[in-house]
């Protein structure tokens, strides 16, 4: 699950992490009214209004309906016109940023609309750079990378420059050492205070990454401030599903109107689904199968549409609820349905795949693969159902089956 930038940071806030004073508001009236808080009580009459929504690229952005207005704008009207000269800006952008819709290099062309600002107080800046805590999955322990490179896409500096992004391993048990966060703190060519402020930073925000079980704290820029301090002047969250029960506040910041609505149905009904790019649509029982089926169908040349689990205990309805899912994806050209029932019987979801194709209508080749318990009584319902339903024997052949028919 992903939060916005002013939930991030209210995350970071509650934990000692410093974070410039903003506002989160949804109106106009509400932007407007946060300008004045914000320059009276910094001193700064420097004020940020950035779109929230999750994807990067804001700055960079442009709005559909406004090509005009970026993702985030500095307004700096304050410096010679004052208070009220903020306040105008403001009022002007958030009109436009607000229930339009934002285009970033990561929303793709359709865009998101934008239905939260975030209004921030402007920071002197002397330095921007890259901070970040990653889960790495291959070697199950958190990762801290850091570079000089701030503000720049770290995918980039990646291929171009990797010599500028350090790393450190966190050991669980003790979580990231003191003498790591100082290396840290020397590679990015930190003294003074500046240095000692980026340990503290760098020490608190790996604890908040253990404490919240995120996949990844992305800061993108980290700034180091004028007069020395170290701060947070963007926010990136994402945690990881499976521990969110453990965390209700965080559970709460979900915004639904971010997340794919097939994937939130798909939940709904007590599935695992996961929309991709490719054009193979795939219904499997266990996430292990899942990802086997899926590294089938690339083997033999096509491109999965979608992860979707419908586990060991689901019944003929869900089955047909996470059939109606996948054909509603308009990229899906054929679908393989791939069952080694264990727990679950394959009579069921044969049941719920010819429940499904009856109500829905099937215009997209279909493979059924189906081994396991109850396998002869499901390829019975198969058959007897009068489908143009394709068999095969096993996960290749019905991978080399379905990337065929649906080209």
């Amino acid at each position: 699950m992903k939060i916005h930038e002013y939930q991030a940071k209210q995350l970071m806030a509650a934990r000692g992490i410093a974070v410039p004073s903003g506002v989160a508001v949804t109106t106009v009236a509400e932007a407007v009214g946060a300008v004045r808080s914000l320059i009276e009580s910094t001193g700064n009459p420097v004020v940020v209004v950035k779109a929230q929504i999750h994807a990067g690229g804001r700055g960079k952005g442009r709005f559909k309906e406004h090509p005009d207005v970026a993702g985030v704008n500095v307004v700096t009207d304050g410096i010679r016109g004052g208070v009220e000269a903020a306040e105008e800006q403001v009022r002007h952008l958030a009109a436009r940023m607000l229930r339009s819709t934002l285009v970033t290099i990561q929303t793709g062309d359709e865009g998101k609309q934008v239905n939260h600002l975030y209004v921030e107080q402007g920071i002197d800046i002397a330095r921007e750079l890259y901070l970040s805590v990653l889960l790495d999955r291959a070697v199950s322990r958190n990762i801290v990378m850091a570079s000089t490179e701030g503000g720049m896409e770290i995918e980039k500096v990646a291929a171009e420059t990797p010599d500028k992004i350090l790393r450190e391993t966190v050991d669980p048990a003790i979580g990231l050492a003191g003498f790591q966060a100082a290396r840290l703190g020397f590679g990015l060519e930190l003294t003074g205070d500046a240095h000692r402020n980026f340990v503290k930073f760098v020490t608190a925000l790996t604890s908040l990454a253990v404490e919240l079980d995120t996949d990844l704290v992305e800061i993108n820029p980290l700034v180091i401030t004028t007069d020395g301090r170290v701060m947070a002047l963007d926010g990136k969250m994402a945690f990881d599903d499976s521990g969110l029960f453990r965390h209700p506040d965080v559970e709460e910041m979900r915004d639904e109107s971010e997340e794919d609505p097939a994937e939130l149905e798909a939940k709904a009904v007590g599935l695992s689904y996961i929309k991709l790019d490719g054009t193979i649509g795939c219904l499997v029982n266990g996430a292990g199968l899942a990802m086997a089926t899926m590294d089938t169908i690339k083997h033999v040349g096509g491109e999965p549409a979608n992860f979707l689990d419908v586990g060991g205990g689901a019944d003929a309805d869900q089955v047909a609820a996470g059939f109606r899912i996948i054909t509603r994806d308009p990229n899906v050209k054929g679908i393989f349905v791939n069952i080694f029932g264990g727990i679950m019987r394959c009579d069921v979801i044969a049941s719920g795949v010819v429940q499904a194709v009856r109500d829905v209508g099937l215009e997209v080749p279909l493979v059924v693969r189906l081994e396991g318990t109850n396998v002869e009584e499901g390829r019975r319902i198969i058959e007897e159902s009068g489908l143009d339903v394709i068999s095969a024997v096993d996960m290749k052949d019905g991978a080399e089956k379905i990337v065929e028919l649906a080209k």
